[in-house]
């Protein structure tokens, strides 16, 4: 059942725009990741999709962002923050990491979620806006088909806290999330995949 519903599903059109992500940042990455997950690794393992809203106006600001590497605020540490995939305002989807390349976007889902940003300032924007909604939604579905990733499993950032995959080591962020996708409008979002 499984693999027919992956065989109905529409690869949607992605733009590649890759930020950098060299030898150094992957031993970045391997770096956090044995900090936070205990596992010397920057191979991502998708079973979870997170969905985020950029806080910015503009896919090049994010981009630039992402591309930076500039180290968190917190601990000072590197990597910097990125995501997966980019999905602008116009619905044009960006690649900016390989799939099987771990991105720090999710405190505690790190090393398992796949990060999807969407270029606005609040989640209801995205939700009203028709082309981003539908360019959104078709890259969850995708995701969704070639990883196996169960409906559950789609979550706001905001949710993160709650997912069964959820693990941080590090004391201090173990209750850490952020406000964008809330649960609210995440069962908007899962009920419009559901469709």
């Amino acid at each position: 059942m499984i693999a027919l519903l992956a065989a109905l599903v529409v690869h949607p059109h992605i733009v590649w725009k890759p930020i950098p992500f060299g030898a150094a940042r992957k031993a970045e990455t391997a770096q956090y990741s044995a900090k936070h997950y205990g596992v010397h690794s920057w191979v991502l393992h998708p079973k979870v999709i997170v969905e985020h809203f950029t806080a910015t106006e503009s896919f090049s600001a994010t981009w630039n962002t992402f591309a930076a590497n500039t180290p968190d605020p917190e601990l000072g540490q590197l990597p910097g923050t990125c995501a997966h995939f980019v999905v602008d305002r116009d619905g044009t989807i960006y690649q900016l990491v390989p799939l099987g390349v771990m991105c720090r976007h999710t405190v505690g889902l790190n090393d398992v979620a796949i990060g999807i940003e969407h270029v606005g300032t609040s989640d209801a924007e995205i939700l009203h806006d028709r082309a981003q909604l539908r360019s959104s939604l078709a890259l969850t579905r995708w995701l969704m088909a070639r990883f196996h990733i169960a409906l559950r499993n789609v979550i706001g950032h905001n949710e993160s806290l709650t997912s069964p995959f959820h693990k941080e080591l590090y004391a201090p962020w173990r209750h850490q999330t952020h406000g964008d996708w809330t649960r609210a409008d995440m069962q908007v979002y899962r009920g419009l995949l559901r469709r």
